[in-house]
């Protein structure tokens, strides 16, 4: 099955899936009742990320053929967090049981991609070995949460997830433009295309949310086709800071405002920069689209800088993390919700 044909394949298979979700969510517990801390007003069915999943699987079983350790455990491992997802879907797990689970199948996952390629930090200075190892086992745990805290507007998750996998085909492409017959390439595209195919019926009125599955899962994938380009030599992890640097500045500076005041940062609230505007212009669609705008005009060739330019990828980091920062700043991510 050719490009092409994959990305068909996924798209249907999850379009399909998210529908047949939909039509018995509520015989199998997946539907959000909102609550004061809610960004919507309906009850909705959620799960509908579990057609990505299938999707995803699928293709990973598909292209797996002679493939080694790193993609058994990326495909195998992202299974383990979706059903891990599902099931706090339905049940409510405690953070401390997530984190418990979350951890060592990151620390899996990185140590399936030894040896990581070194961290320039400028000069000569690198960081490698030991160090590498437990930063990025961190910012892995840290990017699944911080994904599924900024799953809270219609199709908000979806477009950035849609963007980063696109944003990842298309500059390994141009960087190495045989990387478009690697699997790993093949699997971002088919994912893409399954978050397409969700984004359907997931836009702004949503008619049903990805959930826990559907959130966690994109992130781990995400982060283990990050692994990959960067271990190809397609990407840079200057390219992959820029990419996902909506989602960083938001979360990071909500979770540590909120850390400052005291308050349980792990509870449900409303005071990320997104749910902040979108009360303010009074519709999810407005932000969403928003997102779509700054992704495609500004963060994305930021990215493409960091790539064509390495050597000096810092300053398109600083032009990607500092208007960002003092938007949110400026917007009130973090504060209190009654404030």
């Amino acid at each position: 099955m050719n490009a092409a044909g994959l990305f068909v394949f996924a798209l249907l298979v999850s379009w399909c899936s998210t529908a047949v979700i939909r039509c018995h969510a509520a015989r199998l517990g997946l539907i959000q009742i909102p609550n004061h801390r809610s960004s919507h007003v309906q009850p909705t069915p959620q799960g509908g990320g579990i057609g990505m999943v299938v999707a995803g699987t699928a293709i990973g079983l598909y292209l797996g053929a002679g493939q080694g350790i790193f993609w058994w455990s990326l495909i195998n491992l992202s299974v383990l967090i979706a059903l891990v997802g599902l099931l706090d879907d339905i049940w409510q797990f405690s953070s401390r049981l997530r984190f418990s689970i979350q951890v060592p199948v990151f620390i899996a996952l990185v140590a399936a991609c030894a040896p990581l390629r070194p961290l320039p930090l400028g000069g000569d200075i690198t960081i490698e070995g030991y160090v590498l190892y437990a930063l990025t086992v961190l910012a892995g745990v840290w990017w699944l949460n911080l994904f599924n805290f900024m799953d809270g507007l219609d199709g908000y998750a979806g477009v950035q997830a849609l963007f980063m996998l696109m944003a990842a085909v298309v500059l390994s492409a141009v960087h190495s433009p045989s990387s478009v017959d690697v699997p790993i390439w093949l699997l971002a595209l088919a994912l893409a295309s399954a978050t397409l195919g969700f984004l359907f019926v997931n836009w702004p009125p949503a008619r049903i949310f990805m959930g826990d599955v559907g959130s966690t899962y994109l992130a781990f994938v995400i982060f283990g086709v990050a692994l990959d380009t960067i271990m190809q030599g397609w990407m840079t992890y200057a390219s992959w800071l820029v990419l996902s640097s909506v989602f960083v500045v938001d979360a990071t500076l909500t979770l540590l405002r909120r850390m400052k005041r005291g308050e349980r940062w792990l509870q449900a609230h409303r005071s990320h920069a997104y749910q902040r505007l979108s009360r303010r212009f009074g519709k999810h669609s407005v932000v969403t689209k928003g997102l779509v705008a700054l992704n495609l005009l500004w963060i994305g060739p930021l990215a493409y800088g960091c790539q064509r330019l390495s050597h000096v990828a810092w300053i398109f980091i600083l032009m990607a993390y500092g208007p960002l920062i003092y938007a949110a700043i400026r917007i009130g991510a973090g504060r209190s919700d009654a404030s």
